[in-house]
């Protein structure tokens, strides 16, 4: 088959996707928010993670290096790329998608020219989102949690750590999943131009999701994934820490009784009375 051929049935179907993206990548919504807030839960081991509505990550999306300005896509990597940031659901599916910034910016900083942090987007009032530590903590304009910086200080904040990263970890799985989809195009430079990688990404976006609603699922690649470091001289206001300390304290003291203690003996036996009275005494002190 003639190149040129290929070339227009490839940008002939690209198109098509990206026609239907704003029906098949968007944000949740009413009911669809509450189910959303309860799998991070689930994912988290944590009730207190039930306001959390999306997890943000970036990765490279490797490129040939282009014929301008190729040092701008050389990445901390040590290969040139792209880089797509989304949003995505506790099932991995895409929420949103911002693609087209060399590889050499950093995380933070996609983030804060994305349409979602100047536009303030998502999440709504009163749920936050998850993202490593190449983030800022933030509560406005948009409520993003991060992980505490290690070392952690203390138990509580570690604890808050692996429930954090349990839920996080979905955006990454989502980005595996379509890379080993996708294995031709994402395992090698891609053989396109820089200017029409953003559309090739945002492609394969939409039919991730689709593959996902058809129950259509793959085994992620893997990848050595490291948050990296936070952006240098970050002047981002960080607001956002009150808000994680009281999500580590609810991770730590949630208001669940545990059966097995309450079927224990020694429970029984102080409603009964049958604990002499100074004992009685330590136990209310």
């Amino acid at each position: 088959m003639p190149i040129s051929s290929v070339h227009g049935i490839v940008h002939k179907v690209s198109k098509a996707a990206i026609g239907i993206l704003r029906r098949v990548i968007s944000f949740p919504t009413g009911d669809d928010l509450e189910a959303v807030g309860a799998g991070f839960a689930h994912l988290a081991g944590s009730p207190a993670f039930s306001r959390a509505v999306g997890a943000i990550d970036g990765c490279h999306i490797r490129i040939k290096p282009p014929a301008n300005n190729s040092h701008c896509y050389y990445n901390r990597k040590l290969f040139h790329s792209i880089q797509p940031q989304a949003i995505t659901d506790y099932q991995g599916k895409f929420l949103d998608v911002f693609v087209g910034y060399p590889g050499s910016v950093h995380d933070s900083r996609v983030l804060r020219n994305s349409p979602v942090y100047s536009g303030s987007l998502y999440p709504p009032p009163g749920k936050f989102i998850l993202g490593d530590g190449g983030y800022p903590c933030l509560s406005a304009p948009i409520c993003l949690i991060t992980p505490y910086r290690e070392p952690v200080q203390n138990p509580v904040q570690a604890r808050f750590n692996i429930k954090h990263s349990h839920a996080r970890s979905i955006v990454e799985r989502a980005f595996g999943i379509m890379k080993s989809r996708w294995r031709s195009l994402f395992f090698k430079a891609l053989e396109v131009s820089p200017v029409f990688v953003p559309e090739v990404v945002a492609c394969c976006a939409v039919l991730h999701n689709l593959a996902l609603q058809m129950g259509d699922i793959v085994e992620p690649v893997e990848e050595d994934h490291d948050d990296g470091p936070p952006e240098p001289h970050n002047l981002e206001p960080r607001g956002g820490e009150h808000v994680r300390n009281n999500l580590a304290a609810a991770v730590s003291t949630p208001n669940i009784h545990v059966p097995a203690l309450q079927e224990h003996d020694y429970l029984r036996k102080i409603k009964t009375g049958h604990f002499g009275e100074k004992y009685m005494k330590i136990i209310h002190t």
